[in-house]
């Protein structure tokens, strides 16, 4: 099945978050490692509006892939490993 173009994105999101550093500038205030990035940096680096961003990041959020900070006036978002490994073997298994 190939990918849709909004598909690969939010694999492109997971997989940058998985190095924030790497991926994002740094942040003033927070540590992206531990906090994560916010929506803002995420729009950057994808081209689009914030508000694409975020709806990216919410559907990523309510699936459980990502956990959430809020600091200050931000969300920042960052992966949970957790729940992304127990996804995987769920897709392992042939669900």
């Amino acid at each position: 099945m190939p990918r849709t173009p909004v598909h690969g994105t939010r694999l492109d999101i997971l997989e940058w978050l998985r190095d924030p550093a790497a991926h994002f500038p740094p942040q003033r205030h927070v540590d992206p490692a531990e906090h994560g990035v916010h929506a803002g940096s995420v729009a950057a680096r994808l081209g689009v509006s914030r508000r694409v961003a975020e709806t990216h990041l919410g559907l990523l959020t309510r699936l459980g892939l990502l956990r959430t900070t809020r600091i200050r006036r931000r969300t920042y978002y960052r992966r949970d490993e957790v729940r992304i490994a127990e996804v995987a073997r769920m897709f392992e298994k042939g669900w």
